[in-house]
């Protein structure tokens, strides 16, 4: 019996694990956060942050409920047999590292090479890598999350990202080192196979 009950809980925690807090609890969580932190929250300036940081959260985390393919599922195919590579670059985001809730702050820079039939509108790149930001990220995840979500929607002939960007989890803690910046690259297709388009996608960006 003992045993029933303890896997009965295990199973109740895990299904509450999975219910999305309500306002109301997060406004709570908030409120502890200030206390543990050593303020008032009852004192006139913090009256209103539990409710102000809930809703700035909903916004920065919004990602969650976007799904790239509904963005890139739109496409054009008067294209004219247009096959080369189509970048765009310095695509500013703002994300948040996913083991200190502090912020990323970067640019992205995307290519993909067409198949000749279709293209994408040039702003739905930018709503990829801004809906990837808006989650808890690693910038690693968050290159090949972008990389992945583009090669599966539009089945190009290949997808280059490069994200450069500076980690306040480096610049405000720990060893504070502020102005250091982290780049990470991922390849499919093409631009994984062969060198020369590598090459030319770095060149590219890099001699902007």
């Amino acid at each position: 019996m003992d045993a029933i009950i303890k896997v009965l809980q295990s199973a109740a925690a895990k299904q509450d694990n999975n219910r999305r807090p309500t306002q109301e609890e997060a406004e709570a969580a908030v409120r502890t956060l200030l206390l543990w932190a050593g303020d008032n929250p009852d004192r006139e300036g913090l009256l209103d942050t539990p409710q102000r940081v809930a809703n700035t959260y909903k916004e920065l985390f919004s990602g969650y409920a976007q799904d790239p393919a509904d963005v890139l599922g739109r496409t054009f195919e008067e294209v004219a047999g247009y096959e080369d590579m189509i970048l765009i670059q310095d695509i500013p985001f703002f994300s948040h590292c996913e083991h200190h809730m502090v912020p990323i702050i970067g640019k992205a820079h995307v290519a993909y090479l067409p198949d000749g039939e279709k293209v994408v509108g040039l702003s739905k790149i930018a709503r990829v890598v801004d809906m990837f930001a808006h989650r808890l990220q690693t910038q690693e995840s968050m290159t090949a999350q972008i990389a992945n979500a583009i090669q599966e929607s539009l089945r190009p002939r290949g997808v280059a990202v490069m994200i450069e960007a500076e980690h306040m989890c480096m610049a405000m803690r720990g060893i504070r080192k502020a102005g250091s910046t982290t780049t990470t690259t991922t390849f499919t297709g093409s631009f994984k196979t062969e060198i020369n388009e590598q090459v030319r996608f770095m060149t590219l960006v890099r001699g902007r």
